[in-house]
C-alpha cells in the first residue's frame, strides 16, 4: 500500500480474472443456451409468448445471469488491465475500455428483456391490447434485445483482438492462447455483422453459431484455466 493506495499483484490480478471469466462463462451459457434458446422461438410471437409465461421463474433468472456476468465483466476488465499493463500499459488501458463499453451496451439492453415481462403478466396492458398485439410486443423487445446483444458483442469482439495481441506480445502467456482469442474475435465480429448485413441470415444462422460458438468457447475456457492454474505463477 502506497499513498492510501492498493496495489494488486499480478498474481491477484491473474487469479480474479479467472475466477471473473468462469463465472462470465457459465452465466453466459447459461442465459443464452438455457434460457433465451429454449423459451424464445424465432418469428413466433405466441409460442414465445406461451413459454416465457409458462417459465417465468426461468425467464428471470436468464436475466439474473446476465446481470451477473456484466458485473464481473467489470471486475476482468480490471483485472486484465493489472495484469497485461506490463506489456502495454496504454493497449492494455484500451482493451479494458472496449471491455467496459460491451458491459454498459448490454446492461442497458437488459431493459428490453424487462419490458417482456409486464407485458406479459398480469398487468394493465390487456385492457389496452389483445393478446396477438401484447405477444408481439413481446417478441419485438425480445428481437431489439438480440440486436442490442450483437452491438455489445462487436465492442466485445475488439476488445479479444486487443487482448489476443497483448498475450501474444506478453512472453509470459502461451502464443496460443493469443492466437485463439483472436480467432474468437473474428468470429464475433463476422456473425454480429452477418446479422446486420444479411437479409437471408436465418438460413445460415447455424453456420454462424459455429463460427462464433467454437473459436470463442475455445479461448475464452482455455484462457480462463490458464489463469486459474498457471496465471498465478506469472512474471511479468
Amino acid at each position: 500500500m502506497t499513498n492510501g493506495t492498493v496495489d494488486i499483484s499480478p498474481r491477484t490480478a491473474a487469479r480474479i480474472a479467472g475466477v471473473g471469466y468462469l463465472v462470465i462463462i457459465i452465466a453466459g451459457l447459461f442465459a443464452e443456451f438455457f434460457v433465451r434458446s429454449e423459451l424464445i422461438v424465432r418469428g413466433n410471437a405466441a409460442a414465445t409468448a406461451g413459454n416465457i409465461i409458462a417459465s417465468e421463474g426461468l425467464f428471470r433468472v436468464g436475466i439474473a445471469a446476465d446481470t451477473v456476468m456484466l458485473v464481473f465483466d467489470i471486475l476482468v476488465a480490471l483485472a486484465l488491465y493489472v495484469l497485461l499493463r506490463p506489456v502495454n500499459k496504454d493497449i492494455a488501458l484500451l482493451a479494458a475500455f472496449f471491455r467496459l463499453v460491451h458491459a454498459a451496451v448490454s446492461g442497458v439492453n437488459l431493459l428490453n428483456m424487462l419490458f417482456v415481462l409486464p407485458l406479459l403478466g398480469q398487468t394493465g396492458y390487456p385492457v389496452a391490447f389483445d393478446p396477438s398485439q401484447l405477444h408481439a410486443l413481446a417478441l419485438l423487445f425480445l428481437n431489439a434485445h438480440n440486436y442490442g446483444y450483437l452491438i455489445g458483442l462487436v465492442f466485445f469482439g475488439i476488445h479479444c483482438l486487443i487482448l489476443g495481441y497483448l498475450i501474444l506480445k506478453a512472453g509470459f502467456i502461451p502464443k496460443i492462447l493469443g492466437i485463439l482469442m483472436i480467432l474468437a474475435s473474428a468470429g464475433y465480429l463476422i456473425d454480429s455483422f452477418a446479422n446486420f448485413l444479411l437479409i437471408n441470415y436465418a438460413d445460415y444462422a447455424a453456420v454462424f453459431l459455429a463460427i462464433v460458438a467454437v473459436p470463442a468457447i475455445t479461448a475464452e475456457l482455455s484462457f480462463c484455466l490458464w489463469l486459474l492454474f498457471q496465471g498465478g505463477k506469472v512474471r511479468p
